[in-house]
């Protein structure tokens, strides 16, 4: 296992393992009240491993091992810890691989950093899931109450969502219009998804303006793909991916 070191970026200090090779650097991005060491994340390290790639995982502030109170987390403060791996990790080019949330966030950071940002890959991609992820009644608890706490089915913790990353959601929703993000994109997506619509994939891709873009539906696959056969399929479509780069 890589070493695990901290950055200290804009008074936040974020844990993180870089593991050096060929580039560009892989960057995995964790879902909402996830972190770096899910599954998939170490899943795709250790292929990196293998494989000479350079890999980078690690948590958003309030998440994990990073420091801070995840309830004053906004959704803009998780895309400025992702640009600050970018750049001062990093430092290179880089392919993003957002889980869930962390697919908005890859976006997002597409966007920011188009000339590093050389291919995205996403599982069950969330973006503008502020929107359509909430019910009004839920809405409106939201802006009265400040925040909302579900029953987790990923963890005893209760699922909990406050004002200021739900309104930092709505400022930064994406699919209203042409995504202007032009590299080549992968999307994965399980059929069997509870939590996010696999449809949402293909309204990202007619969303995005690049001409590389493939969806990939996988058949009873659930949110998190994370079943051998799941992981197989992410490593297999990041080295094709890869190759071709």
């Amino acid at each position: 296992m890589t070493e695990l070191r901290h950055l200290d970026a804009r008074g936040r200090r974020l844990a993180f393992r870089h593991r050096p090779g060929r580039g560009p650097t892989l960057v995995f991005l964790p879902g909402y009240m996830s972190d770096m060491e899910g599954s998939k994340a170490t899943a795709l390290d250790a292929w990196a491993e293998t494989d000479g790639r350079a890999m980078l995982r690690f948590d958003y502030a309030g998440c994990g091992m990073s420091r801070g109170a995840f309830e004053d987390q906004a959704l803009a403060d998780w895309r400025d810890d992702v640009l600050a791996m970018i750049d001062e990790v990093a430092s290179g080019p880089v392919v993003l691989v957002g889980s869930s949330m962390g697919g908005w966030l890859m976006l997002l950071a597409a966007l920011a950093r188009p000339e590093q940002v050389k291919a995205l890959v996403g599982i069950a991609a969330a973006p503008d899931f502020t929107d359509w992820g909430f019910t009004d009644a839920q809405k409106e608890e939201l802006r009265t109450q400040g925040r909302i706490e579900e029953v987790s089915s990923y963890s005893e913790a209760p699922y909990l969502t406050t004002r200021i990353f739900w309104e930092s959601g709505e400022a930064l929703k994406l699919l209203g219009s042409e995504v202007p993000v032009d590299c080549p994109v992968r999307l994965l997506h399980g059929t069997a998804d509870a939590d996010v619509p696999w449809r949402l994939s293909l309204q990202l891709m007619e969303r995005l303006r690049s001409a590389d873009v493939q969806a990939h539906v996988v058949k009873g696959g659930d949110h998190r793909l994370s079943r051998p056969d799941d992981i197989a399929l992410l490593i297999a479509t990041v080295k094709t991916l890869l190759e071709r780069l």
